[in-house]
Protein backbone atom coordinates (compact mmCIF):
# COMPACT_ATOMS: atom_id res chain seq x y z
CA UNK A 1 0.00 0.00 0.00
CA UNK A 2 1.31 3.42 -1.04
CA UNK A 3 1.54 5.86 2.27
CA UNK A 4 -0.30 8.91 1.91
CA UNK A 5 0.02 12.01 0.33
CA UNK A 6 1.92 14.58 2.45
CA UNK A 7 -0.43 17.30 4.58
CA UNK A 8 -1.29 20.41 2.60
CA UNK A 9 0.51 22.60 5.44
CA UNK A 10 3.37 20.64 5.59
CA UNK A 11 4.54 20.67 1.84
CA UNK A 12 3.67 24.31 1.92
CA UNK A 13 5.95 25.23 4.63
CA UNK A 14 9.21 23.41 3.37
CA UNK A 15 11.26 25.37 1.12
CA UNK A 16 13.78 23.93 -1.00
CA UNK A 17 17.37 23.52 0.72
CA UNK A 18 20.52 21.51 -0.12
CA UNK A 19 20.27 17.82 0.76
CA UNK A 20 19.97 16.34 3.88
CA UNK A 21 22.24 13.95 5.82
CA UNK A 22 19.50 12.52 6.94
CA UNK A 23 15.81 12.31 5.40
CA UNK A 24 12.36 10.03 6.09
CA UNK A 25 9.72 10.39 3.40
CA UNK A 26 6.10 8.71 3.78
CA UNK A 27 7.04 7.42 6.62
CA UNK A 28 3.82 4.99 7.59
CA UNK A 29 3.89 2.91 10.93
CA UNK A 30 1.16 0.48 12.00
CA UNK A 31 0.41 -1.52 15.19
CA UNK A 32 -1.89 -4.02 14.26
CA UNK A 33 -5.02 -1.62 13.06
CA UNK A 34 -3.54 1.62 14.45
CA UNK A 35 -1.43 4.11 12.74
CA UNK A 36 0.86 5.85 14.70
CA UNK A 37 2.55 7.39 11.35
CA UNK A 38 0.93 8.59 8.01
CA UNK A 39 2.99 9.58 5.61
CA UNK A 40 5.84 11.12 7.79
CA UNK A 41 8.03 13.18 6.15
CA UNK A 42 11.68 14.50 8.11
CA UNK A 43 14.95 16.01 7.19
CA UNK A 44 18.19 16.84 9.12
CA UNK A 45 21.01 18.77 7.94
CA UNK A 46 24.93 18.52 8.81
CA UNK A 47 26.09 21.27 11.27
CA UNK A 48 22.46 22.31 12.08
CA UNK A 49 20.19 21.55 15.50
CA UNK A 50 16.73 19.91 14.13
CA UNK A 51 14.07 19.98 17.27
CA UNK A 52 11.23 17.56 17.09
CA UNK A 53 8.16 18.60 18.39
CA UNK A 54 4.71 17.61 18.81
CA UNK A 55 2.19 16.42 21.75
CA UNK A 56 1.87 13.47 23.37
CA UNK A 57 0.98 10.88 20.77
CA UNK A 58 1.84 12.77 17.72
CA UNK A 59 4.47 10.64 17.08
CA UNK A 60 7.86 11.48 17.70
CA UNK A 61 9.18 8.68 19.61
CA UNK A 62 8.00 6.07 17.06
CA UNK A 63 9.55 8.05 14.18
CA UNK A 64 13.06 8.46 16.45
CA UNK A 65 12.88 4.73 16.67
CA UNK A 66 12.48 3.58 13.13
CA UNK A 67 15.21 6.31 12.29
CA UNK A 68 17.51 4.96 14.54
CA UNK A 69 16.50 1.06 13.70
CA UNK A 70 14.59 0.23 16.58
CA UNK A 71 11.17 0.12 14.56
CA UNK A 72 11.03 -0.71 10.79
CA UNK A 73 8.69 1.61 9.05
CA UNK A 74 5.25 -0.21 7.37
CA UNK A 75 6.21 2.03 4.24
CA UNK A 76 8.16 5.18 3.37
CA UNK A 77 11.95 5.33 2.57
CA UNK A 78 14.74 6.68 4.76
CA UNK A 79 17.76 8.57 2.78
CA UNK A 80 21.11 8.97 3.90
CA UNK A 81 22.94 11.59 2.23
CA UNK A 82 20.96 11.32 -0.39
CA UNK A 83 20.90 7.46 -0.98
CA UNK A 84 18.16 4.83 -0.10
CA UNK A 85 18.84 2.99 3.39
CA UNK A 86 17.48 0.31 5.19
CA UNK A 87 18.02 -0.05 9.57
CA UNK A 88 16.60 -3.51 10.23
CA UNK A 89 18.34 -3.06 14.04
CA UNK A 90 20.52 -0.33 15.92
CA UNK A 91 23.43 -2.07 14.91
CA UNK A 92 22.86 -0.86 11.26
CA UNK A 93 22.50 2.51 12.10
CA UNK A 94 25.25 2.70 14.20
CA UNK A 95 27.29 1.21 11.54
CA UNK A 96 26.45 4.07 9.47
CA UNK A 97 26.77 6.97 11.87
CA UNK A 98 23.62 7.29 13.71
CA UNK A 99 23.67 7.42 17.47
CA UNK A 100 20.56 8.17 20.06
CA UNK A 101 21.01 9.89 23.38
CA UNK A 102 18.01 8.16 25.17
CA UNK A 103 15.97 10.07 27.90
CA UNK A 104 17.53 7.35 30.68
CA UNK A 105 21.29 7.66 29.67
CA UNK A 106 21.68 3.96 29.59
CA UNK A 107 24.77 4.49 31.09
CA UNK A 108 26.42 1.58 33.68
CA UNK A 109 26.53 4.08 37.09
CA UNK A 110 29.09 1.72 38.50
CA UNK A 111 31.58 2.17 35.43
CA UNK A 112 33.77 4.95 34.72
CA UNK A 113 33.23 7.44 32.52
CA UNK A 114 35.88 5.82 30.00
CA UNK A 115 34.56 2.42 30.41
CA UNK A 116 30.69 3.94 29.61
CA UNK A 117 32.30 5.68 26.59
CA UNK A 118 33.32 2.30 25.26
CA UNK A 119 30.63 0.26 26.59
CA UNK A 120 29.69 -2.17 23.61
CA UNK A 121 33.11 -1.07 21.69
CA UNK A 122 35.64 -1.89 24.23
CA UNK A 123 39.22 -1.60 22.84
CA UNK A 124 41.60 -4.49 23.27
CA UNK A 125 45.20 -4.53 23.76
CA UNK A 126 47.37 -5.48 21.07
CA UNK A 127 49.13 -8.76 20.59
CA UNK A 128 48.47 -11.80 22.37
CA UNK A 129 46.65 -10.05 25.45
CA UNK A 130 44.24 -8.71 23.07
CA UNK A 131 43.60 -12.38 21.77
CA UNK A 132 42.42 -13.62 25.62
CA UNK A 133 40.55 -10.31 26.32
CA UNK A 134 42.38 -8.24 27.83
CA UNK A 135 41.21 -4.58 27.62
CA UNK A 136 43.33 -1.67 26.91
CA UNK A 137 42.17 0.38 29.61
CA UNK A 138 45.08 3.43 29.11
CA UNK A 139 43.76 3.80 25.56
CA UNK A 140 40.22 3.80 26.67
CA UNK A 141 40.78 6.44 29.12
CA UNK A 142 43.12 8.75 27.26
CA UNK A 143 40.55 8.83 24.18
CA UNK A 144 38.05 9.73 26.17
CA UNK A 145 39.78 12.47 28.18
CA UNK A 146 40.70 13.58 24.87
CA UNK A 147 36.83 13.64 24.04
CA UNK A 148 35.44 15.44 26.71
CA UNK A 149 38.53 18.35 26.10
CA UNK A 150 37.45 18.56 22.22
CA UNK A 151 33.67 19.13 23.71
CA UNK A 152 34.92 21.67 27.00
CA UNK A 153 33.33 18.93 28.61
CA UNK A 154 34.67 18.95 32.88
CA UNK A 155 33.77 15.97 35.02
CA UNK A 156 34.54 16.09 38.59
CA UNK A 157 36.67 12.65 38.24
CA UNK A 158 37.67 10.72 35.00
CA UNK A 159 38.21 7.74 37.12
CA UNK A 160 35.06 7.91 39.61
CA UNK A 161 31.97 5.60 38.62
CA UNK A 162 29.33 7.20 37.00
CA UNK A 163 27.44 7.29 40.15
CA UNK A 164 29.31 9.74 42.13
CA UNK A 165 29.17 12.50 39.06
CA UNK A 166 25.74 14.86 38.99
CA UNK A 167 22.55 14.36 37.02
CA UNK A 168 24.34 17.36 34.56
CA UNK A 169 27.80 15.29 34.53
CA UNK A 170 26.32 11.99 33.91
CA UNK A 171 24.51 13.34 30.65
CA UNK A 172 27.45 15.21 29.07
CA UNK A 173 29.46 11.36 28.90
CA UNK A 174 26.03 10.32 27.55
CA UNK A 175 26.47 12.65 24.88
CA UNK A 176 29.78 12.85 24.10
CA UNK A 177 29.63 9.07 23.93
CA UNK A 178 27.08 9.34 21.02
CA UNK A 179 29.44 11.83 19.48
CA UNK A 180 32.82 9.83 19.84
CA UNK A 181 30.92 7.19 17.61
CA UNK A 182 28.35 9.27 15.61
CA UNK A 183 29.82 10.38 11.86
CA UNK A 184 26.11 11.93 10.52
CA UNK A 185 23.32 12.05 13.31
CA UNK A 186 23.05 12.23 16.91
CA UNK A 187 19.18 11.65 18.27
CA UNK A 188 18.69 13.63 21.81
CA UNK A 189 15.44 12.31 23.89
CA UNK A 190 14.49 15.00 25.99
CA UNK A 191 17.99 15.86 27.15
CA UNK A 192 17.04 18.78 29.40
CA UNK A 193 14.50 16.74 31.10
CA UNK A 194 15.64 15.90 34.54
CA UNK A 195 18.62 18.81 34.75
CA UNK A 196 18.60 21.96 36.87
CA UNK A 197 18.84 25.42 35.56
CA UNK A 198 22.61 25.39 35.25
CA UNK A 199 22.85 22.16 34.38
CA UNK A 200 20.73 22.87 31.07
CA UNK A 201 22.41 25.95 30.14
CA UNK A 202 25.94 23.48 29.69
CA UNK A 203 23.90 20.55 28.32
CA UNK A 204 22.32 23.34 25.52
CA UNK A 205 25.94 24.58 25.29
CA UNK A 206 27.15 21.17 24.40
CA UNK A 207 24.51 20.43 21.52
CA UNK A 208 25.82 23.74 19.60
CA UNK A 209 29.11 22.65 20.20
CA UNK A 210 28.47 19.23 18.26
CA UNK A 211 26.76 20.94 15.59
CA UNK A 212 30.09 22.85 15.49
CA UNK A 213 32.16 19.16 14.67
CA UNK A 214 29.24 19.11 11.65
CA UNK A 215 26.92 16.68 13.21
CA UNK A 216 23.14 16.92 12.54
CA UNK A 217 21.60 17.03 15.94
CA UNK A 218 17.68 15.84 16.28
CA UNK A 219 16.25 17.20 19.41
CA UNK A 220 13.29 15.55 20.88
CA UNK A 221 11.63 17.74 23.46
CA UNK A 222 8.51 19.15 25.19
CA UNK A 223 10.76 22.30 26.62
CA UNK A 224 9.65 25.41 24.40
CA UNK A 225 12.09 27.67 25.78
CA UNK A 226 14.93 24.80 24.93
CA UNK A 227 14.14 24.76 21.63
CA UNK A 228 13.97 28.22 19.97
CA UNK A 229 16.99 28.72 22.44
CA UNK A 230 19.56 25.94 19.93
CA UNK A 231 17.18 24.74 17.23
CA UNK A 232 17.71 26.25 13.19
CA UNK A 233 14.73 24.26 12.03
CA UNK A 234 12.00 23.10 13.87
CA UNK A 235 9.96 19.96 12.59
CA UNK A 236 6.11 19.70 13.93
CA UNK A 237 4.23 16.25 14.43
CA UNK A 238 0.55 15.95 14.70
CA UNK A 239 -1.86 13.18 14.96
CA UNK A 240 1.10 11.06 12.83
CA UNK A 241 1.43 13.83 10.35
CA UNK A 242 4.19 16.01 9.77
CA UNK A 243 2.25 19.34 9.85
CA UNK A 244 5.16 21.91 9.56
CA UNK A 245 8.58 22.80 9.01
CA UNK A 246 9.52 25.99 10.44
CA UNK A 247 12.74 27.72 10.50
CA UNK A 248 13.90 29.35 13.70
CA UNK A 249 13.71 32.74 12.60
CA UNK A 250 11.53 35.03 15.13
CA UNK A 251 9.24 32.75 16.21
CA UNK A 252 7.15 32.63 19.57
CA UNK A 253 6.36 29.91 21.70
CA UNK A 254 3.07 30.66 20.78
CA UNK A 255 3.91 29.88 17.16
CA UNK A 256 5.06 26.88 18.28
CA UNK A 257 2.33 25.36 20.19
CA UNK A 258 -0.41 27.27 17.88
CA UNK A 259 1.84 24.36 15.07
CA UNK A 260 1.54 22.12 17.44
CA UNK A 261 -2.64 22.12 17.97
CA UNK A 262 -3.54 22.98 14.40
CA UNK A 263 -4.01 26.30 15.01
CA UNK A 264 -2.31 27.81 12.10
CA UNK A 265 -3.59 27.37 9.00
CA UNK A 266 -1.07 26.69 5.74
CA UNK A 267 -0.81 30.64 5.36
CA UNK A 268 -0.09 31.39 8.80
CA UNK A 269 2.96 28.05 8.29
CA UNK A 270 4.11 30.44 5.22
CA UNK A 271 4.45 33.27 7.09
CA UNK A 272 6.48 31.56 10.27
CA UNK A 273 9.12 30.04 7.79
CA UNK A 274 9.63 32.86 6.03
Amino acid sequence: MQPPPADTASSASVAPGPVAVLEARGIVKRFGHVEALRGVDFEAHAGEVTALIGDNGAGKSTLVKILSGVYQATAGNILLDGCNVTFNSPSDAHALGIETVYQDLSVAPDLTPSANMFMGRELVLPGLLGKFGFLDNARMRRESAEAFQRLKVSLKDIDMPIASLSGGQRQSVAICRSIMWAKQVVFMDEPTAALGVVQTRRTLELVRRICDTGVAVVLISHNMRDVLEVADTIEVLRLGRRIARLRNNNISIQDLVGAMTGALDSTADEQVTA
